[in-house]
């Protein structure tokens, strides 16, 4: 783990979803609901990041009334709660074309998200029913990307193959550059996106937002894209189901998404107190 210097007070707290805020059955529970309670009544604001897209983030929002900008797509897309666009970062046509062409010589399923929809080349295609019931809403099927390609906010390769995941977002890298991010938001889902669409880029955007310097933000997440938020926050929680390489980037390591990770974090790192019982893993 990274040590942590700060003494300034965090004023924001941003979370990553699934794996982080919610379980592995995508509940939001009541410890996690009080913890973000305890945080508004230190007047320490809340917000939520996701390469869901915005919409599949509504049951979150539904429960938690947020009154901070809602990150789809990894910073893709930020909506307001209202779901109302405030900004988007669309994929250009050519790096949209090379990342389809690069997943499928990977031979990872390629999926595609424009602001408003989700299309997939298979509805009996790998996850693609898990996907479903998580973000509550169906994708269309689209055999052929082609006439979306200028309109992505996201293109996902999608396997049960980690180690074929991993090396597309290997090549994904180099190849593309700065032209996209690539990062797995699971293990068997590689991320593209924009350039700015990245979770560093969703802590940038929320410190000028609401005038609140970096060193005042704590991250939480699991996977290998919220390193990029950990960067750039003051203050960084790696949930304890995260890979020991996500962990190391962390300045914290709470339990995990199964055992009140998420609250446990609030109350012992943000809040300093103990309300939420520590569990060992």
């Amino acid at each position: 783990m990274k040590p942590y210097l700060s003494s300034a007070p965090i004023a924001l707290v941003l979370a990553d979803v699934d794996g982080t805020l919610v379980t592995n059955d995508k509940i939001l529970t009541d410890q996690s609901k009080d913890a973000v309670r305890r945080l508004r009544e230190r007047g320490i604001r809340f917000a939520i990041t996701s390469g869901r897209p915005p919409r599949g983030m509504k049951m979150i929002n539904d429960a938690l009334h947020l009154d901070t900008p809602i990150a789809g797509f990894n910073g893709g897309v930020f909506v307001n709660p209202d779901w109302t666009v405030i900004t988007s970062h669309t994929l250009s046509k050519e790096a949209a074309t090379k990342a389809i062409e690069i997943i499928g010589r990977h031979k990872l399923t390629a999926w595609l998200y424009t602001p408003e929809d989700w299309y997939i080349p298979d509805p009996t295609g790998p996850h693609v029913a898990r996907e479903a019931w998580t973000v509550k809403f169906d994708a269309k099927v689209q055999p052929d990307f082609t006439p979306l390609l200028g309109q992505a906010v996201k293109i996902v390769g999608v396997s049960d193959d980690l180690a074929a995941v991993a090396a597309c977002e290997t090549e994904c890298r180099d190849i593309l550059q700065n032209s996209a991010s690539a990062a797995r938001s699971q293990p068997y889902y590689l991320d593209v996106t924009h350039p700015e669409a990245t979770k560093g880029f969703v802590v940038t955007y929320l410190s000028q937002h609401f005038h609140i310097p970096l060193e005042q933000i704590a991250t939480l997440g699991d996977m290998p894209n919220d390193i990029l938020m950990f960067e750039k926050s003051g203050l960084s929680i790696a949930m304890g189901n995260a890979s020991p390489e996500v962990q190391a980037q962390a300045n914290f390591v709470t339990a995990s998404n199964e055992q009140e990770g998420f609250a446990l974090a609030i109350d012992r790192f943000i809040l300093k107190t103990q309300v939420t019982p520590f569990v060992t893993t």
